[in-house]
């Protein structure tokens, strides 16, 4: 009988719930949906995360190992990154950090999206390269965070 409330309680945890991180501003994150050309040399990183699953859950995403942020449910960044280059985005999950490799062309956007999945003890994060289409429609309601914090 207690296993299952233990369980009840801990998938309404992983279920529900909210956390929220610090978000641009308004014209910011509508500058950033107009998907205007990376500068010269670059391509445009859209990494997001549009899923309610695991809401209670915020998780880091680097960029060739540096921090971009925290993720939250509904929130996106975007990074300039070289074109022409192998990059590595990361997210954290329940005991290691997953990898994403992409491979860049000098003035493309490509859309990254996180995803919480099932873990052990908590929800653990996946990264996946989806197209351009899809990742458009994905950001058009969500709000831009603000870079550069991560929990780790």
């Amino acid at each position: 009988m207690i296993k299952k409330l233990s369980a009840g309680i801990i998938a309404t945890l992983f279920f529900a719930g909210c956390s929220s991180v610090p978000l641009e501003t308004k014209e910011l994150s509508d500058k950033a949906k107009q998907y205007d050309a990376p500068k010269d040399g670059m391509a445009g990183l859209y990494i997001y995360r549009d899923s309610m699953l695991g809401a209670a859950l915020k998780k880091d995403v680097w960029v060739n190992d540096e921090c971009v942020g925290e993720t939250a449910p509904k929130v996106f960044f975007y990074k300039e990154v070289e074109g022409g280059k192998k990059h590595k985005v990361s997210t954290e999950s329940e005991f290691s950090p997953n990898d994403l490799f992409v491979e860049t062309e000098a003035g493309k956007h490509y859309f990254i999206e996180q995803y919480i999945k099932m873990g052990v003890m908590v929800g653990g994060a996946n990264l996946e390269l989806v197209s351009e289409e899809q990742g458009k429609k994905a950001i058009k309601p969500l709000k831009l965070a603000v870079q550069g914090k991560c929990s780790k």
